[in-house]
């Protein structure tokens, strides 16, 4: 690798969609709860609500009225967390089933309830 090329993230797949409640199994937040804001699969990463907040220092602008020092969640990588069943609660990984109608849907692996919304 030349001294100006940068390392392409590695491309792991991302089973979890916005909106899944997910818990943090590892770092800083350990034990935390929260929604899913946003999955960024180019980096392998997540926005979890209430999770990993960051202090961003914004300067004062004509569209910003408001400088200062902003807490904002910041993105949190995807082996960190760990999906929530909303049928069993427990956390869990995701499986993969086929239909009768021959669609596949995500599938909860410890209760087999459709994680579908």
């Amino acid at each position: 690798m030349s001294p100006g090329e940068k390392k392409r993230p590695s491309r792991t797949r991302i089973r979890l969609r916005r909106g899944d409640a997910v818990k943090v199994i590892a770092g800083k937040d350990f034990g935390k709860t929260g929604k899913i804001l946003r999955v960024i699969p180019q980096k392998g990463r997540l926005i979890v609500e209430g999770v990993n907040f960051v202090k961003k220092h914004a300067r004062r602008t004509r569209e910003d009225r408001a400088g200062g020092i902003h807490e904002i969640e910041a993105s949190i990588h995807v082996s960190n967390v760990m999906l929530i069943c909303p049928k069993c609660r427990q956390t869990t990984r995701v499986g993969h089933t086929e239909l009768a109608d021959g669609t596949k849907v995500r599938t909860c692996r410890k209760c087999g309830e459709v994680l579908e919304r």
